[in-house]
């Protein structure tokens, strides 16, 4: 146990010196010696790659069941339409963005390699970086918000073990956007949530497990108890929509678009998941499971929010403040706004992890492989998103930031699309995998870039601009053109793109960077007459079985 144990030194060092907190040089498997790189950048070995199709089924049932999703459908009612509106919404939106899902999981399934490798074969090496970034603010953005969110849940848990939580006097000013009982809440959130982040991928499927035990439960009881208690499903159901005609459709669209930009970021870096799967074929089960499982769990929430108002006279959208109701009844009500509580808590939780945490990590080991790990990246996305951007404060004020946020779908969408575009249409499914490690290799296009995923991604961007401007600004004057483009700027931004990188890459091709037959790099670790490590400086540009050390691809567009 000593051995745990810092020393002296080694705590003056990591607190005085940046050099002290760099990783062991580690030997990739596929890059070039002068790369540096660490292992969990590199393709993921037989062993770990544990998920099978029930693990797919899991993810989603938990990734899902959340308090966001429960208040889609919701809020797609409070906009004006009606639930016959929400469910085909939910139903067209979510089948959308699990097209995405499927194409680019594939990818990861394939290679076993995660986003932030995979980006480098349609962007080129460099600016690859462009795409690793951005995902990597938005998934710090949403660890911090949906972590205010599920501090709420604390709130609740102690409320119901002591009801004298409530009367803690606040000693925070009302422009910090937090009292000092959210304060307490969200810390012990953040500080009991910290550790779970550091669960290893390969580890998660008991996570699910015990969140696909849990939250179903408490929607299904909750959604239950209210109906018994009203008598009925309520008057929502009977409610007529406030909008009509054009109106209707573009709110229709825009709702889509919500529903869809909410899987924004994971329609990119699902690889980071499917290159743990131990075959090819489980991660298809997303195309139906996910439309689903994420309209089930919103038809609850329309069932659970109408069925309250006839018991409370108001419309609860968020079920914690249900159980916020329950409190005062007696020590059956707070044992109830327990339980139920503590199962949106995992809920919540295992959000957290898999839409966003392992998410930034893994970009984060990218763009620091010196000093980040997966653990280390998880750690610093939880204090990065937690608090530095004090996220409280920005749901508290923040209304133009959090409708910018909102509208990052625009970037993502073509980023998805260029992906896989790259992969089933232009790569023909073939990857140079040793290549999308070396920097000079066969996907460094020119210098490092790929215009042609630039030029799709400038297309499928500026047109909802003005679009996005507006959202943040409601002063700002665009045409209604532009106007109605954004309400559908998710779909656009994705087909646009694939259009343009697939026109783009068909009459103007670039050969170096296509292969015959996907060079997985096992071949060269399996052939025992290459003993030197220098040989992987020339492994990027050909087949590793016949290695050469005078091929150069030249930088030509």
């Amino acid at each position: 146990m000593k051995k745990y144990v810092p020393s002296k030194t080694s705590v003056r060092e990591h607190c005085t010196s940046a050099a002290a907190w760099r990783l062991p040089k580690q030997e990739s498997a596929l890059a070039p010696a002068h790369v540096w790189t660490n292992k969990d950048m590199d393709p993921t070995p037989p062993e770990d790659q544990t998920w099978t199709l029930w693990t797919w089924m899991a993810y989603w049932a938990t990734d899902t069941i959340n308090l966001g999703t429960w208040e889609t459908a919701s809020a797609i009612i409070n906009v004006g339409l009606t639930w016959r509106d929400a469910i085909p919404i939910m139903v067209v939106g979510t089948s959308c963005v699990a097209v995405p899902m499927v194409l680019n999981g594939a990818i990861g399934a394939k290679f076993h390699i995660p986003f932030s490798v995979i980006i480098r074969s349609s962007w080129g090496y460099y600016l690859a970086y462009f795409c690793i970034f951005s995902r990597c603010v938005l998934a710090m953005f949403w660890l911090g918000i949906q972590s205010v969110n599920g501090s709420q849940c604390i709130t609740v848990m102690l409320r119901a073990l002591a009801p004298s939580y409530n009367n803690i006097p606040n000693h925070i000013p009302l422009s910090q956007g937090i009292s000092t009982q959210g304060m307490i809440s969200y810390f012990l959130f953040w500080i009991i949530q910290l550790p779970l982040l550091l669960i290893p991928p390969t580890k998660l499927r008991y996570l699910f497990l015990l969140k696909i035990v849990a939250a179903p439960i408490a929607a299904v009881a909750m959604m239950g108890w209210c109906v018994h208690k009203a008598g009925g499903g309520g008057a929502l159901f009977n409610q007529p929509a406030s909008v009509s005609g054009s109106d209707k459709a573009y709110m229709w669209l825009s709702c889509m678009s919500s529903v869809t930009g909410s899987w924004a970021t994971l329609a990119c870096n699902i690889p980071d998941f499917s290159r743990y799967a131990r075959t090819s074929k489980g991660q298809f089960i997303q195309l139906p499971f996910l439309p689903a499982i994420f309209t089930v769990c919103g038809v609850l929430g329309i069932v659970t929010t109408s069925a309250a108002h006839v018991i409370y006279g108001t419309y609860y959208w968020n079920p914690l403040d249900i159980l916020q109701e329950w409190l005062p009844n007696g020590s059956g009500g707070r044992a109830a706004a327990f339980f139920a509580a503590l199962a949106w808590y995992i809920a919540q939780v295992g959000t957290n992890i898999t839409a966003n945490s392992i998410s930034a990590a893994n970009d984060l080991t990218v763009l620091f492989p010196q000093y980040v790990n997966i653990r280390r990246g998880c750690v610093i996305a939880a204090i990065i998103g937690c608090w530095v951007i004090v996220p409280w404060k920005i749901l508290n004020s923040a209304t133009t930031f959090l409708n910018f946020m909102g509208g990052y779908a625009v970037f993502l969408a073509p980023i998805a699309g260029i992906m896989a575009c790259d992969f089933w249409f232009v790569k023909k499914q073939n990857f140079d995998v040793p290549a999308l490690y070396n920097p000079m290799g066969r996907y460094r296009y020119w210098k490092g870039c790929n215009w042609r995923a630039a030029l799709a991604f400038l297309l499928a961007v500026c047109p909802n601009l003005p679009g996005l401007a507006q959202s943040i600004n409601t002063n700002t004057r665009i045409t209604e053109g532009a106007k109605h483009l954004y309400t559908f700027d998710w779909l656009y931004g994705f087909l646009c793109s694939i259009l343009v990188y697939g026109f783009t890459s068909y009459f103007f091709p670039h050969h170096a960077s296509l292969v015959d037959n996907s060079i997985f790099g096992h071949e060269y670790l399996d052939a025992s007459d290459l003993s030197d490590r220098d040989v992987g400086k020339a492994f990027g540009n050909v087949d590793p079985i016949h290695p050469a050390t005078d091929i150069h691809f030249d930088e030509k567009a």
